[in-house]
């Protein structure tokens, strides 16, 4: 069976209404474009489970500030069908802005305390643009699943909560970060890092290594985990945090000392020169 293109809310409706009458399961991969090996390895791992897996693409503009990189965010089509294809998937939905959000459109979704701190500090608004294109998404391919990558973590857990508050009964996998063979995680903004940005941008695993070693070695208490972190960050000068945290890995919040059955996610954001990176890693007594 051949990549099927779908552009209309409609017909991607029509589509998926008439695959779950057959009996089929749906999987959809959300993306932006620009597709990676991360963006396939979530293809690949929904293919393994369903009949049918959707990939979208759409450059939410909902999502991004004022003053974000909307308009320079890479774009490749092409490219990005060909990956999709290679890696199993079925339909392309690549609706476009106005068939998203049309003139009238006046509904978004506000995530509560989850989507409030790390990103949702740095980023205001984004939150909302992200909970209102995945309802949007999940509207239109009907899926029975949905897969993300855990790069970008808060999100998942914005996207799980949205999910169980408004009971869309979906299956909400997070798959773990793709590396490239540095140890960087794969993004589609790493396009944006030249060759010396890309070996100084290795400094976030680094420090989020020093900070799992600590927690595997008995160190509990937040703040010293993270000072230990931001050292190894302030190693690196050209690198400018925004923040460098240790919290709960299911409702990031962050005690002053965690206990010995918590499950703890190490978080970091800032730039590399003109490019925002963030990256994750969590740890788990289980």
């Amino acid at each position: 069976m051949s990549l099927n293109v779908i552009q209309s809310i409609s017909d991607m409706q029509s589509i998926s209404n008439a695959l779950r009458k057959e009996g089929k399961s749906i999987a959809c991969v959300p993306t932006m474009g620009y597709l990676h090996e991360g963006h396939a390895s979530l293809i690949r791992e929904a293919v393994k489970h369903h009949d049918i897996v959707i990939t979208t693409i759409f450059v939410n503009p909902l999502q991004f500030g004022p003053k974000e990189d909307f308009e320079r965010y890479p774009r490749d089509p092409e490219r990005d069908i060909a990956i999709i294809s290679a890696a199993g998937g079925k339909y392309v939905f690549i609706p476009s802005i106005d068939e998203m959000y049309p003139p009238e459109f006046q509904t978004t979704i506000s995530i509560g305390n989850i989507s409030k701190s790390f990103e949702g500090l740095y980023r205001p608004g984004h939150f909302e643009g992200v909970a209102t294109v995945v309802a949007k998404l999940f509207a239109a391919t009907k899926p029975d699943a949905a897969y993300f990558g855990q790069k970008d973590y808060q999100q998942t857990l914005v996207i799980k909560q949205m999910v169980k508050d408004l009971n869309m009964g979906i299956d909400i996998q997070v798959i773990p970060t793709l590396r490239e063979s540095t140890g960087l995680a794969m993004s589609s903004r790493n396009v944006y890092l030249s060759p010396e940005e890309k070996k100084s941008a290795l400094v976030l695993q680094s420090a989020l290594q020093t900070g799992l070693s600590l927690i595997r070695d008995g160190n509990r208490r937040r703040i010293s985990i993270e000072e230990s972190m931001k050292d190894i960050l302030a190693g690196c000068p050209e690198f400018e945090i925004q923040y460098c945290n240790a919290a709960l890995g299911d409702t990031l919040e962050m005690p002053d000392e965690f206990s010995e059955t918590d499950q703890i996610v190490l978080l970091i954001a800032g730039f590399m020169g003109k490019t925002r990176l963030i990256d994750n890693m969590t740890w788990s007594s289980k």
